[in-house]
């Protein structure tokens, strides 16, 4: 693997830290929501055209954050071949929270104890969808610190997100992801270019510690939203000017600097008005700005406009997501492939994005590219960075590796089940009903997973959770069979198995 290091490596400053491998997991249903327009009785394209949706992803009460995150560390781990013992440091993002006190990264150690790795640092993160991107770079910081012992960093983004029936239950969703961190990789971080900001507000935010549901002000989390994306883009353009000037260089930064940009997607509509947020930050930050031809033609009228009184302003947002259509065909639209069919996810979100961006170019269209990757958590915490994609598009580069590994996303979307809105509602109701019970076994069905998913079998009196995972082959044992006991799982769970090999069903306590 790129990274790969010897654990006694104590040399220079480890280079292109960044991605080397992503892993995604969704849930295997979801609703459609033309049909859920239909059955809660809003106008037709309320969802679908308003919100740029398609389908939605839902976990039944089988899936929890636990299960979610087990199923895709496995899968990373196992489609990369890797070895439990070359990660030293594992780092989970999310705002689900099944426990005030216990992490989700204590419960992922079960994936390691057969290799006998406790060495491996790192907790939980949690800000609203933020956390994903905080773990990710707590990581890249670790591998670029003295603390560093030459091992992988592993980072877990995963959600459920729900809402209570109304007009904010459409921009939910569910998944996880995974990221192997380390250096030669061919998504490098670039060094010194991230624009944060932080600030205090009630836009999201979940005080009921019974409920998954959040508080949400919807008016105020867009604002929100959008002025941090005007404060890290001004943050980020000056950094990168400042660095480019310490080269000798005298250009100004503009979005065409980018060869991609993904965006935190709570619903696809807000995405591409933040592409043409930023173009107007474009248009205001040009000393001279030719309206005449090019990307700013027509939109004279705007230049004087203040960009905090802008963020409901009709006229500024058709103007400029007319101006930025074509930038966001070549740059952003692909990156929406998740969020149209699956929805939300919280902190995977932007990371869905990423991949599916990558999922959809060819090596060499991604080789040598700036992304920009615009991270937002309610409260409210942001941060712009860019990542660099290697030169290397050649086959079997490290590249090549991470295109062929997400090139079946599309097939993985189609093979799901589709659940009328009515089926959807009563999963809704009894996750509400559930979730927080003790002595409580789900009731959801096994046979509706994906094979080599991870689910709840049980939560004992004592609130701790029991998961076995769905064999791989079509030969599903009753759950009655299932043995829970840890010598079950020292003797027929062994992590890694070899490729394309049926995984017993086994049974971790949490």
């Amino acid at each position: 693997m790129p990274g790969s290091a010897p654990v006694s490596y104590l040399g220079p400053w480890p280079k292109d830290v960044g991605i080397i491998a992503l892993e995604l997991y969704f849930p295997s249903q979801y609703v459609d929501q033309t049909e859920l327009e239909e059955f809660d009785g809003v106008p037709a394209g309320k969802y679908t055209v308003g919100l740029g949706q398609a389908r939605m992803g839902f976990c039944s009460d089988r899936e929890d954050i636990n299960s979610l995150c087990l199923t895709v560390v496995q899968r990373l781990m196992e489609k990369n071949a890797l070895s439990y013992n070359s990660i030293g440091r594992l780092e989970v993002g999310t705002e689900t929270i099944i426990d005030k006190s216990k992490s989700v990264k204590t419960a992922l150690m079960q994936l390691f104890e057969n290799s006998g790795n406790t060495d491996v640092e790192g907790i939980d993160t949690t800000n609203a969808c933020y956390g994903g991107t905080a773990a990710l770079f707590n990581a890249v910081n670790w591998v670029e610190s003295s603390s560093w012992d030459g091992r992988y960093a592993l980072v877990v983004a995963g959600d459920i997100a729900v809402y209570a029936t109304g007009s904010a239950r459409p921009t939910g969703g569910a998944g996880a992801v995974a990221m192997l961190i380390g250096p030669n990789a061919p998504l490098a971080f670039e060094r010194g270019l991230r624009g944060t900001h932080m600030q205090h507000a009630y836009d999201f935010y979940k005080p009921d510690m019974v409920s998954e549901y959040p508080v949400v002000d919807g008016k105020l989390s867009i604002q929100c939203y959008l002025s941090a994306l005007d404060r890290c883009y001004s943050v980020y353009r000056n950094k990168i000017h400042a660095q480019w000037q310490r080269e000798g260089s005298d250009k100004s930064f503009s979005l065409e600097d980018f060869g991609f940009l993904v965006f935190h997607s709570p619903y696809c509509k807000l995405v591409q008005k933040s592409l043409a947020r930023l173009m107007l930050n474009d248009f205001l930050n040009h000393p001279n700005p030719n309206t005449e031809t090019g990307p700013f033609t027509g939109l004279e009228a705007f230049r004087d406009v203040q960009p905090e009184d802008t963020y409901f302003d009709r006229d500024v947002e058709k103007a400029f997501m007319k101006a930025s259509t074509d930038m966001f065909e070549r740059k952003t639209k692909a990156s929406l492939l998740i969020s149209n069919q699956n929805g939300n996810m919280y902190t995977p979100s932007v990371y869905g994005c990423l991949a599916s961006l990558i999922a959809q170019h060819t090596p060499s269209q991604m080789a040598g590219q700036r992304i920009g990757v615009f991270s937002y958590g309610s409260g409210f915490a942001a941060t712009l960075y860019s990542l660099r994609v290697t030169q290397d598009h050649t086959p079997g580069s490290s590249l090549d590796k991470l295109v062929l590994s997400l090139s079946d996303l599309k097939t993985r979307l189609d093979s799901r089940k589709k659940v009328s809105p009515a089926l959807f509602s009563e999963n809704m109701k009894l996750r509400e009903d559930t979730h927080h019970l003790a002595n409580y076994v789900p009731q959801g069905s096994v046979e509706d997973l994906f094979p080599g998913t991870w689910y709840l079998t049980r939560v004992d009196d004592k609130h701790r959770r029991e998961y076995a995972c769905r064999p791989v082959d079509d030969d599903l044992p009753a759950e009655s069979e299932l043995v829970r006991s840890r010598a079950y799982l020292g003797e027929h769970c062994s992590i890694p198995r070899p490729a394309g090999r049926c995984h017993l069903s086994s049974v971790f306590l949490v």
